[in-house]
């Protein structure tokens, strides 16, 4: 195990957690309720270090990145745990699971660049479960990564601290993140966690020089009202820029909610509209096969940039970063700084 940065020793043995905007005490013998910072005598360990639960070659698009690294493939990792308790959890068989029953492999930083580099993979993603819990393995790597010339990735809930993030920084290019709802109610019943620290961890990405792109899921009957939506929308155009890609996802039941159906297509196709309208340059609808709406088209004469369909991708209207029919600037990153 390999003590944990980020924490802070108190009285009695315990200690406070400053990775996510839990900011768990935690008790000697205890863990946060990420599951894996556990508190031994006083020191906090990260008690998934190199500790791998999935690995995988993904599409970028996977991930959904739309605007990093377009066409490219990106070396993926994920352990176990999660700071959230999202009761729709698509990942959940790791993100619940327990250290002492879980099927971890070991993998060292420098293995991992290895085989991304061997892989023929433009970037690292930490994702599947919560990256922001295996912040010193992700910080390690990623020095590293940077190195040797890959891009490296969160695919996250956004609960990351001002002070964690910060550090992540010199090593982290893009920041995928979801925007679960726009309302509190949703974060605390659904997720077990509140809005406000993701809303503003998005903005200090941004500040921060990553690039940014968002995700939400689209649940019937949760937070998929015109006007919410909207109200996102509108938050993400004044606080990240109307060249922010936003990804906006059909649910399907899963894990404890399998009370609703599927989200229909011509709800995802009113909040792509209204985006549109509302001055986003670049919003997406996701989790439909085969759909128009998931391919980038030029927000100023609308060539298509790029075609996609599922995962795959072919750039067709761009040169550089300016669309190849009226010369654009377009809010896209090619190539790895």
């Amino acid at each position: 195990m390999q003590e944990a940065r980020q924490y802070r020793k108190t009285e009695n043995n315990a200690v406070t957690c400053s990775l996510c905007n839990h900011r768990c005490a935690i008790h000697d013998g205890k863990s946060g309720i990420c599951g894996v910072r556990e508190n031994a005598k006083g020191t906090l360990y990260a008690t998934t270090y190199g500790k791998i639960s999935a690995e995988a070659v993904d599409p970028i698009e996977k991930k959904p990145l739309y605007h990093y690294l377009p066409g490219t493939r990106s070396y993926s990792l994920g352990s176990i745990g999660c700071n959230f308790h999202c009761r729709h959890c698509q990942n959940w068989h790791i993100s619940r699971a327990e250290r002492k029953g879980a099927y971890l492999r070991d993998l060292s930083p420098e293995e991992g660049v290895r085989r991304a580099g061997e892989s023929g993979s433009a970037s690292i993603s930490w994702t599947y479960n919560e990256p922001t819990i295996w912040h010193e393995y992700t910080l390690d790597m990623g020095t590293l990564a940077k190195k040797a010339g890959l891009g490296t990735i969160y695919v996250t809930n956004g609960y990351i601290t001002e002070e964690a993030l910060r550090e992540l920084s010199p090593m982290l290019a893009a920041y995928r993140v979801d925007l679960k709802a726009f309302t509190e109610d949703f974060y605390k019943k659904v997720c077990g966690a509140h809005l406000q620290p993701v809303l503003d961890s998005a903005v200090l990405a941004r500040e921060l020089g990553m690039h940014v792109e968002t995700v939400t899921l689209v649940i019937p009957g949760h937070n998929d009202s015109i006007e919410e939506q909207a109200s996102l929308i509108r938050w993400v155009i004044d606080n990240l820029g109307p060249g922010t890609p936003m990804h906006f996802s059909a649910f399907h039941p899963d894990y404890q909610m399998t009370d609703r159906g599927a989200t229909p297509v011509a709800t995802l196709e009113k909040i792509y509209t209204k985006a549109k309208e509302l001055g986003l340059r670049f919003p997406y609808i996701g989790n439909v096969a085969r759909h128009r709406y998931e391919n980038t088209y030029c927000p100023s004469c609308g060539a298509t940039l790029i075609e996609r369909l599922g995962f795959s991708s072919r750039i067709t209207g761009l040169d550089g970063q300016k669309c190849t029919n009226c010369g654009e600037a377009i809010e896209i990153v090619r190539h790895v700084s």
